[in-house]
């Protein structure tokens, strides 16, 4: 299968700097989306570890005989340590941390992440959130505490129950992806699904074919939903 893809991250509307932090592997080998939080810039700090960390390990055990799964848990876990250094070496960024996805080919795809930032893919009309949402609110969903429309608007629906950056960090969910020609795949940020729900999502999709105008256009149509974040979106193609 043939790979086209694309990025783009605007700060929104409201914050004046941006704690998102994307990569695209120029070969189209993985793609990265971390959203950071934390103050004195440590939110922009975890984030741009965590993706060069994640980045950098992939490409120099690209070719090791390591299973994927386990290359792609391992450089999580790479990022996880090395912001944790970071806040060691940096106590005024000891509240830092960061979520991120990752997709990656090679042979068959994976997807690993950390948080919030979320995976879908579009088949067709059809859009799935693949990632299940380190959250609290997430959770209450699966256990019928809550439902997903009052999830979309509860106080705590920002509140990680996991994310890289902690030394109590336990599990790093990795899974094989299904996918065939003419999916869409979109990596993002809770900027973007903050302000637009699935069915919003799904439309802006369908409607270009062209991926940059599809990124454009998911993020215009979250600022035009107020932008309270930083939003980050990063689109692959399956042709």
């Amino acid at each position: 299968m043939k790979l086209i893809f694309t990025g783009l991250s605007d700060p929104g509307l409201i914050r004046s700097n941006n704690q998102d932090y994307y990569y695209i592997d120029p070969e189209g080998r993985f793609f990265i989306v971390a959203d950071g939080m934390g103050g004195h810039a440590g939110g922009e700090e975890a984030s741009r570890i965590a993706t060069t960390e994640i980045q950098a390990y992939l490409t120099s055990n690209w070719d090791s005989p390591e299973p994927s799964s386990k290359l792609l848990e391992q450089a999580l876990w790479r990022a996880n340590s090395a912001i944790v250094e970071d806040q060691q070496n940096h106590p005024e960024r000891a509240d830092m941390g960061t979520t991120a996805v990752v997709v990656m080919f090679r042979g068959e795809p994976w997807c690993a992440h950390v948080g919030d930032s979320r995976l879908y893919r579009l088949r067709q009309t059809n859009l799935e959130q693949v990632t299940e949402d380190h959250t609290w609110v997430a959770r209450a969903i699966k256990v019928g505490d809550i439902t997903a429309e009052e999830a979309r608007v509860h106080p705590f629906r920002h509140v990680l129950s996991r994310c890289l950056g902690r030394e109590d960090l336990n599990q790093v969910d990795v899974q094989p992806l299904d996918v065939k020609a003419g999916d869409r795949l979109l990596l993002c940020s809770d900027g973007l699904t903050e302000e637009l729900a699935d069915n919003a999502i799904a439309n802006q999709l369908q409607h270009s074919p062209i991926l940059e105008k599809s990124a454009h256009s998911l993020v215009e149509a979250a600022k035009e939903q107020g932008g309270h974040d930083n939003i980050t979106v990063v689109l692959v193609a399956l042709e």
